[in-house]
């Protein structure tokens, strides 16, 4: 999968070789091969595409609601166009399934700039009360870190609406799966995005990441991946006062109230967890589940996840591709080990790659139950495909194992009845709570409680973190 691409950034609206620095290799996780390299960018590159952006800012700060729609119509334009050579950067960079990479990863990718448009034709960026005026004006120059697991996906989610909204942008993908964003960012220059406006540089977060937290000339930084990332961001961006948005880790519970339809919910569960091969970070991996059903749980849950197809991503028969990367790989097998330590019920899965696959980071579906709180799987992310199932003895004592978690990104609510899962949502302590599965909506707010993060991403909720506030009294 080379794009052309790999040795250079786009800076100031021109593709720049990047001379004097070093390589990193992108690996295919179903083959373990590496089959290309990326350049890898310093502080050096992002003051030149910091640059970029604020000289761009005055000029596309004031650009009019028109024009901007006009970008994110060619932008989703051509995202659409280009689908299919997407999904493949997707199934060579990450391993995604093809399947689901055309039925999900860039659908949803091209959904966020679609939104974005829609919300941007009716938000008003002044308001009046009585002779005081409150407008909502660009915030500046924006940062965007994205992660591997949702490539073109987290792209979208942050450049649709620092774009909507006025702001000139540096995109640090993922080096571990930049081929989205190379594509992504020739994307950017043929939809006709102004000199400046849309800037990408690859590398690492030591390198890149840090410089552009650390940046006196950007104005934000937004950062998806992991707790530990977000917190060296938020600790890099504190001395220049830059706000910070930051989608993190979880350890989303899915509840089962005793009136669920448990012969349809938990087999959605299984997939609800496993979708994407459990790299997500929202994914409702702690499955509560009322004691004297656990069996029967137990049963549902086995058949679903066995039943599961592994293997090649570019099979249009596949279920579920490789893990994205060796260390991501190692890290879930390291705790699938301490699932069977700590004595939880291995029901399915567990150690090693599924019979017949000898080479490539493919994971075995692993359920584990009679999952207790205090268990290494029940506490910590593992971004896999790993399920807890955990017996509770009453609703009051789902809810606290629910939030028993320094995380609070997502939850999930499966009752038949519609006012007790409402009930049952509102005392639950995460950003987003879905009940009874209910269809992805790319203008409901998307963020975390506690140590998931602060700000929210998605619809109007995202378009605001990329606007400041001012009044203007007398007006």
């Amino acid at each position: 999968m080379l794009t052309g691409r790999e040795s250079q950034f786009y800076i100031g609206g021109k593709w720049q070789e990047a001379v004097d620095v070093t390589r990193l290799p992108v690996v295919d996780p179903a083959s373990e091969q590496v089959v290309g390299q990326i350049a890898a960018g310093g502080a050096s590159h992002v003051d030149l595409a910091v640059a970029a952006a604020r000289n761009a800012f005055p000029v596309f700060s004031q650009a009019s609601v028109s024009e901007r729609l006009g970008l994110l119509g060619r932008m989703h334009s051509l995202l659409k166009e280009r689908a299919d050579t997407f999904a493949e950067a997707l199934v060579v960079e990450m391993g995604a399934a093809i399947s689901f990479a055309r039925a999900s990863q860039v659908p949803f990718a091209a959904e966020h700039i679609r939104v974005q448009m829609e919300i941007l034709e009716k938000y008003q960026f002044t308001t009046v009360d009585g002779r005081t005026a409150t407008a909502k004006e660009a915030i500046g120059v924006c940062a965007l870190i994205t992660p591997w697991n949702w490539p073109l996906y987290q792209i979208t989610a942050k450049v649709a609406p620092a774009i909507a909204a006025g702001c000139t942008v540096v995109l640090k993908p993922s080096e571990l799966s930049p081929y989205s964003a190379l594509l992504f960012a020739q994307l950017m220059h043929d939809a006709g995005t102004p000199p400046g406006v849309f800037n990408l540089v690859n590398g690492t977060g030591e390198s890149v990441g840090a410089a552009l937290a650390s940046h006196p000339e950007v104005d934000m930084i937004s950062i998806t991946g992991s707790t530990r990332a977000g917190v060296l961001v938020a600790q890099a961006a504190a001395p220049t006062v830059k706000r910070v948005v930051q989608e993190l880790g979880g350890k989303s519970p899915n509840i089962f109230l005793d009136d669920a339809n448990f012969g349809e919910a938990v087999a959605k569960g299984v997939l609800a967890g496993m979708r994407n091969v459990g790299q997500s970070c929202s994914a409702p991996t702690r499955m509560l589940v009322p004691a004297h059903r656990l069996g029967e749980v137990e049963e549902l849950a086995g058949a679903t996840a066995r039943a599961i197809r592994v293997g090649a991503p570019l099979n249009p028969a596949t279920d579920m591709g490789p893990i994205a990367n060796r260390a991501q790989f190692e890290r879930v097998q390291v705790m699938i080990q301490a699932g069977i330590d700590d004595g939880a019920k291995l029901l399915c899965g567990g150690l090693g790659r599924p019979a017949g696959l000898d080479s490539g980071f493919f994971t075995q579906p692993t359920i584990f139950s009679e999952v207790t709180p205090h268990m290494r799987i029940a506490r910590e992310e593992i971004f896999g495909p790993v399920l807890s199932i955990m017996p509770y003895k009453d609703e009051e004592e789902a809810i606290a194992i629910a939030n028993d978690t320094v995380y609070g990104l997502g939850a999930h609510v499966q009752s038949s009845d519609p006012e007790r899962a409402r009930r049952v949502a509102t005392r639950i302590r995460a950003g987003q709570v879905h009940i009874n599965y209910p269809a992805w909506d790319g203008a409901a707010a998307f963020g975390g409680y506690k140590r998931s993060g602060n700000g929210r991403e998605y619809g109007v909720y995202g378009l605001e973190e990329y606007l400041e506030t001012k009044s203007i009294l007398g007006y």
